[in-house]
């Protein structure tokens, strides 16, 4: 019938071209078809924030984005965020700071903090903390994910 469609992506610097059904999110074809689990499934209506990835750089959930909007976009998931076995700075910022307890959200968290590195921008306090309030994480406590923000933030330029 009419409801596939075959789609080109590049996920992790990997290209992609894959059907899929025109009805599926994002995170679906990104845990089913690729097998990126670290993409993780938590509301299906984009407010835990536990399915962020970034579409061309910007922290997108990927419940409500329906896969045939990533036709030629770059994403990137928590698997593509180390370089070569080695964690990045933002990782190793999280796991500094205490910010990882289940990791169900750090994907998410990580990646929105990526991007916030990524931007080259500075961020005040109400920013960074406006910036990750669309996770929800019921184990760290915000505090520590605050503080891993902010040093991963601080440590950009060494």
């Amino acid at each position: 019938m009419g409801l596939k469609k075959k789609i080109n992506l590049t996920v992790n610097d990997k290209e992609y071209e894959i059907e899929i059904d025109i009805r599926q999110s994002l995170s679906e074809v990104l845990r089913s078809k690729l097998h990126l689990t670290g993409v993780k499934q938590g509301c299906h209506v984009g407010e835990c924030g536990a399915c962020t990835v970034l579409i061309d750089g910007v922290p997108t959930t990927s419940c409500i984005y329906l896969a045939v909007w990533a036709d030629g976009k770059k994403i990137k998931t928590i698997e593509g965020v180390g370089k070569n076995g080695k964690l990045s700075n933002v990782q190793k910022a999280f796991i500094d700071e205490g910010a990882v307890q289940c990791g169900f959200c750090t994907p998410g968290l990580v990646l929105t903090t990526t991007a916030l590195v990524d931007s080259g921008k500075d961020y005040t306090d109400e920013e960074i903390k406006r910036e990750i309030s669309g996770h929800l994480c019921r184990c760290t406590g915000y505090n520590k994910i605050f503080k891993a923000t902010k040093k991963a933030l601080s440590q950009r330029n060494k």
